[in-house]
């Protein structure tokens, strides 16, 4: 890091003075900081004072959505003027959303890096050019429906869903339409989405192929997960499949097995890792704050040796995490995207983030329980990222095959 980066980011004008304890932050430009600032200002003053009421209520506050869609985030106008959009500003964009809360940083990057990945992988150049500008504004709502009830590890070889193509009787070759069956789980924020990316297995080749499926089409079901104890405000929904018609216009061209969704989680596992990066530097953050002001003993419960050995505990997996995610980051700008770079950074990020929390949480003592911390929410709701978009052992093999050359996936 140059000397002129480190001078535009003095302590007064850095975002994460406390967090980023080695001024990452210091590769963002002026310009992106204060798009960074702007959505910071607006979860300090709109989202923070509800989080806590639709956690425990297990609903999303829909207020906020509009509101964030309107900060112009994705791809914001004037950084485009510019010079686009770098993907560290991207990265710290959910950094900073999950550092206030997962379920935001969840639901925005389920359309900002899942759907999005999937039309600009999945579709090819004129449906790109169609829905991109849709998906960037949000006119164009989608979610990216790959687990299903009965398949989530396995999802390569397990997928279940199916798709058979039937030519319409009344028309010539090519004016049919896909045929799906099937159920997907854990599908966030397909309630409110326009339409649901879903992968299937075409019965004629025995490939994985997707489709944009209408959400309101008679023929989808959609159930709310419930009992949730983690995520609570992310709406999780079981969706049902029943002979839904999909035309030829509405399958993602480009995705003919499942290695082209394979290109897709390499891309966006990376979003993850920067997620509980954020989710480490939010309960770190708010269990400093809390030490500060504790009174113990007669004495500031910061003050005390082992709670200062936690903290810096604490501070060394954010910043170990944040290195990970900036440098995989910056290999991705360079056009390098290896499964094995992407899973290490998920794997060792997550892992991290779990010690984190549970250390914020065992500091701030049996207030840590409460939502009246912001470091209960952390706790609960890291079990969630931990496991979603590849668990800790499914990435480990990924990362041990590019070791080894040898697969230890099970057949």
């Amino acid at each position: 890091m140059t000397a002129t980066a480190t001078t535009k980011t003095s302590q007064e004008q850095r975002l994460y003075s406390v967090a980023d304890w080695y001024d990452a932050e210091a590769l963002l430009s002026t310009a992106e900081r204060q798009v960074l600032g702007r959505l910071r200002d607006f979860l300090d003053a709109e989202a923070k004072p509800l989080l806590a009421e639709y956690w425990e209520k297990g609903e999303f506050p829909e207020q906020l959505a509009r509101p964030l869609i309107d900060l112009d985030l994705m791809e914001p106008a004037h950084l485009t003027v510019e010079a686009p959009a770098r993907g560290i500003y991207h990265g710290f964009r959910i950094f900073e959303l999950a550092r206030t809360d997962a379920s935001l940083a969840t639901w925005y990057t389920a359309q900002a890096g899942l759907f999005r990945t999937a039309i600009r992988v999945g579709a090819s150049e004129e449906q790109q050019k169609e829905w991109m500008p849709k998906v960037i504004d949000f006119s164009l709502k989608g979610v990216f429906s790959l687990t299903e009830p009965e398949h989530g590890s396995d999802i390569a070889g397990g997928l279940s869903t199916t798709a058979r193509y039937e030519e319409d009787p009344d028309g010539g070759t090519g004016s049919g339409a896909w045929v799906l069956d099937g159920a997907k789980r854990w599908i966030g924020g397909a309630a409110t989405a326009d339409v649901l990316c879903v992968f299937a297995r075409d019965v004629a080749d025995g490939q994985v192929k997707a489709f944009l499926v209408d959400r309101t089409a008679p023929e989808v079901s959609l159930e709310k997960i419930q009992g949730k104890t983690s995520l609570r405000m992310m709406q999780n929904a079981h969706i049902t499949l029943n002979n839904v018609r999909v035309p030829e216009a509405m399958r993602l061209h480009n995705v003919n097995s499942f290695k082209d969704v394979a290109a897709m989680l390499r891309a966006m596992r990376s979003d993850v890792a920067w997620i509980a990066a954020g989710i480490q530097a939010g309960a770190f953050e708010a269990a400093l704050a809390y030490v500060k002001e504790r009174q113990q003993f007669g004495r500031s419960l910061g003050s005390f040796q082992l709670v200062q050995e936690k903290l810096a505990r604490m501070l060394g997996n954010v910043t170990a995490s944040l290195s990970l995610v900036v440098r995989l980051t910056e290999q991705q700008g360079w056009g390098i995207y290896r499964d094995q770079d992407s899973a290490l950074a998920k794997m060792q990020t997550s892992l991290m983030m779990r010690e984190t929390v549970a250390l914020a949480r065992e500091v701030v003592g049996g207030n840590g329980i409460t939502l009246a911390s912001d470091v209960a929410r952390f706790h609960a709701d890291a079990e969630a990222v931990y496991s979603y978009e590849g668990t800790h052992e499914i990435n480990a093999l990924i990362v041990g095959r590019a070791l080894t050359g040898a697969s230890a996936f099970t057949h």
